[in-house]
């Protein structure tokens, strides 16, 4: 059994768990999305902004970036560790993805809870 310290949750199950809670998340998310769209067609500024000034909405949308990020590193943590033998390789790409999603998670939260 090979063990390794860089993946999301302690075992396979638990990643594949938190692989499929995040991926229903994110599904809902984007449900949400399109059918708010597709029920305001004349959607304006004040509207859009006013759906993201309310708590629910900063919440569902923080879980949905939090899901993004679990789920992204999960799956890019499985491609490479599948595909790219090489150790040194391996941790350079790895850590280069860590350092995007934190970015991107980090950026998200300021934008959806920033002044």
């Amino acid at each position: 059994m090979v063990t390794n310290i860089t993946n999301f949750g302690r075992s396979g199950l638990s990643d594949w768990l938190i692989q499929r809670i995040s991926a229903i998340i994110l599904a809902l998310y984007t449900l949400f999305i399109v059918v708010y769209l597709l029920l305001n067609p004349g959607l304006d500024y004040a509207t859009w902004s006013g759906l993201f000034a309310q708590t629910w909405m900063r919440i569902f949308s923080l879980l949905a970036f939090v899901s993004m990020a679990a789920h992204a590193w999960i799956g890019l943590w499985t491609v490479t560790t599948d595909y790219l033998k090489h150790t040194g390789i391996r941790l350079a790409v790895q850590t280069t993805i860590i350092l995007a999603i934190f970015v991107f998670l980090v950026w998200g939260i300021q934008v959806l809870w920033g002044a």
